[in-house]
């Protein structure tokens, strides 16, 4: 994790002028800040490993890297060395180490909703900044990478805290919300530290120190809890698949493929809901079928196209037609049902209307001669309890019309 890096420069500053060894190294102290994040680091990994083991997800294994290399950096600097051109060097990729872990955040960010890649451009850049942060100290002093490398993890820390506030937005996850803020926090406390401590061994580094290890624990929390929304989150998005999935299959299986209209699965799925209700509230209810004329003949001398062209039509006549309170299903062969919310006198006016209009429809649309509609409607007693005889009722009055309509043709 990045605070390692910060904590490099405790140990910078905890080196005694009266020790006969020129090396960099930690003075002894109750509290090792060193210790306490490179040990803490490694618990966050050890817990983040247990949720990959549940959750394979390339996002944790992304943060598994980040902390991996915060916990190299703090040990690589809590290290004595024998000479000070080595503990230089320890210092310098020390805080290359920390800018790995500040970019490893932010493409556990990127890693949640697609593939992170990484160009050549994105190589070249780090080996240019490890060129730097390795041969900087040794020739200029530790100086040379101090405040660098601060203000590079604090905006690879700021571009990952953005990063993951913003999946917030897309995914809802308050854990997400939580990592963003206190990455932005740690972002801020180098930036402080960049600009205001003079030099790597002042003592208020270890302060900034004991303070991004509580933000480092806060952002790990975050971690846990957006991992688990995570798993809801897809939990719920599939559940949402899965009702989709079902109501189109639904929508298939009761609908007809030709027509559009619902078929007579739908009409028995439903039928005794709707008796329940017009019995209970005494709602008007009426059965209207409807018979393409002439259709066996069109079937016979034009084709199925043109049969099949014809029942499309007089499907979508139908339907436009009505209200949107009524139902239009197509029963069999030529022939639909429509559900009325109307009594049969009612019914009765709107067929003889259906009739009319069809008829400039058929001309308008181009339909074959002699193409029109048959009509028969029936009322629902307000007691009825069992529809077949009715729809029957509605057939034979059907036929009826048909006749009628053939004598006043003839």
């Amino acid at each position: 994790m990045t605070f390692a890096a910060t904590a490099a420069i405790s140990a910078v500053g905890n080196q005694t002028a009266a020790s006969s060894s020129s090396a960099i190294a930690p003075r002894p102290a109750q509290v090792d800040p060193l210790t306490l994040a490179g040990s803490a680091s490694l618990m966050v990994i050890g817990l983040l490993l247990l949720l990959y083991f549940y959750r394979r997800r390339s996002f944790i294994l992304c943060w598994i890297g980040a902390w991996s290399l915060g916990a190299a950096s703090a040990f690589l600097i809590n290290t004595q060395y024998s000479t000070d051109k080595l503990g230089y060097l320890a210092y310098g990729l020390s805080q290359y180490l920390g800018i790995l872990s500040a970019l490893g955040f932010f493409v556990s960010a990127v890693a949640y909703r697609r593939r992170p890649k990484v160009g050549r451009l994105h190589l070249l850049g780090l080996l240019a900044v490890l060129i730097w942060f390795a041969l900087a100290p040794l020739a200029l002093g530790i100086g040379a990478v101090f405040a660098p490398g601060h203000v590079l993890m604090a905006g690879a820390l700021s571009a990952a805290g953005v990063a993951h506030i913003t999946l917030l937005r897309r995914a809802r996850l308050v854990g997400a919300a939580v990592v963003g803020t206190m990455l932005l926090l740690v972002a801020a406390s180098h930036i402080w530290v960049a600009l205001t401590v003079p030099k790597p061994d002042a003592p208020a580094v270890g302060d900034a120190v004991l303070l991004n290890v509580a933000l480092y624990m806060l952002l790990a929390v975050g971690m846990q809890l957006m991992t688990f929304e995570d798993m809801t989150y897809e939990l719920r998005a599939t559940n949402h698949r899965l009702r989709t999935t079902q109501d189109r299959l639904k929508q298939m299986v009761t609908t007809d493929s030709l027509t559009g209209c619902r078929n007579r699965r739908f009409f028995n799925e439903i039928i005794d809901q709707e008796l329940q209700r017009h019995r209970r509230y005494k709602t008007p209810l009426t059965l209207m079928f409807v018979d393409v004329d002439k259709f066996k003949t069109i079937n016979d001398t034009l084709g199925h196209d043109v049969g099949d062209r014809v029942l499309q039509r007089v499907a979508a006549f139908l339907i436009g037609k009505v209200r949107g309170a009524d139902s239009v299903f197509r029963w069999g062969g030529d022939e639909f049902l429509i559900l009325l919310s109307c009594r049969e006198a009612e019914a009765q006016r709107k067929g003889t209307e259906l009739q009319t209009a069809f008829a400039r429809f058929a001309n308008d649309e181009s339909l074959p001669q002699g193409a029109g509609l048959s009509i028969g409607c029936i009322e629902v007693p307000p007691d009825a309890r069992e529809i077949m005889a009715l729809v029957t009722a509605a057939d034979e009055r059907m036929y009826a019309n048909k006749r009628k309509l053939k004598l006043a043709r003839a």
